[in-house]
């Protein structure tokens, strides 16, 4: 798969606590982007050091198959969230942070298992259509699916930031971990919410629909999230899918 990524600070931020990175072991992929959380309590650590930490663990032992892949991501997950919370507790300079992730495995064949913690979100772009294949760990996920709001209440609501979920904030550390089939064209869209909560699922199709490079397309959502305020550091991952050579 040809992966693009580019990360910004946004148009309010201080400084960009978003993290994100490409690994490869062999013809294997770990795309992973984490937003950090806890304001000035050393979000950019949590999240730098759940990005490494798998990394680091991808080069030395890539997972091969679906099943192994999802325990991988669940294991390298909650060996994060133990580093996270040792590292709190040993300083008060980092007590309080956390991060959000997504990650995406690319296996053979065209097959992905992508995991996620927090409301950073991935979709997958199939044809003219973009499908959003993670559920947001969020409050307003949780009042909308019980009714209580709109998708667009919920866009604009004040408590849009509040994450049910995350690594490094409680003992448990639970992803959602699903596998997904690509077929030759689709994209993989990988994004923190400083881009799914400034830019409508119709804009950002029309981008990815685009005949341009994935390093271009990454810029004008970076650069669309930035013109509708960049209330947030924004930051996306395309990965464009290839039939593979028989």
């Amino acid at each position: 798969m040809k992966i693009d990524y580019l990360t910004d600070i946004g148009r309010q931020r201080r400084e960009n606590q978003d993290r994100v990175a490409l690994f490869e072991n062999g013809d294997r992929q770990l795309a992973i982007i984490a937003d950090g959380i806890g304001g000035n309590q050393s979000g950019d650590v949590a999240a730098a050091l759940t990005v490494r930490l798998l990394g680091q663990n991808f080069r030395k032992s890539a997972p091969k198959t679906v099943k192994h892949a999802k325990k991988w991501l669940q294991d390298q997950v909650t060996l994060a969230n133990q580093t996270l919370l040792k590292k709190a507790s040993e300083s008060l300079a980092f007590r309080g942070m956390g991060t959000t992730m997504v990650a995406a495995v690319t296996l053979a064949k065209g097959v992905i298992v992508v995991a996620n913690i927090g409301d950073s979100r991935g979709y997958i772009l199939h044809g003219p259509n973009l499908t959003q294949i993670t559920v947001d760990h969020s409050l307003v996920n949780e009042l909308v699916k019980n009714g209580d709001l709109t998708e667009q209440q919920a866009r604009n609501s004040p408590q849009k930031n509040i994450i049910t979920r995350a690594i490094g904030i409680s003992r448990a550390a639970e992803i959602d971990v699903n596998a997904f089939s690509l077929t030759a064209g689709d994209q993989l869209l990988l994004c923190s919410d400083g881009l799914s909560k400034m830019v409508e699922n119709a804009t950002m199709t029309a981008v990815l629909s685009q005949d341009q490079s994935g390093a271009e397309k990454c810029a004008q959502l970076v650069a669309l999230a930035n013109q509708a305020g960049g209330l947030d550091n924004i930051t996306v991952l395309i990965g464009k899918y290839e039939q593979e050579r028989k």
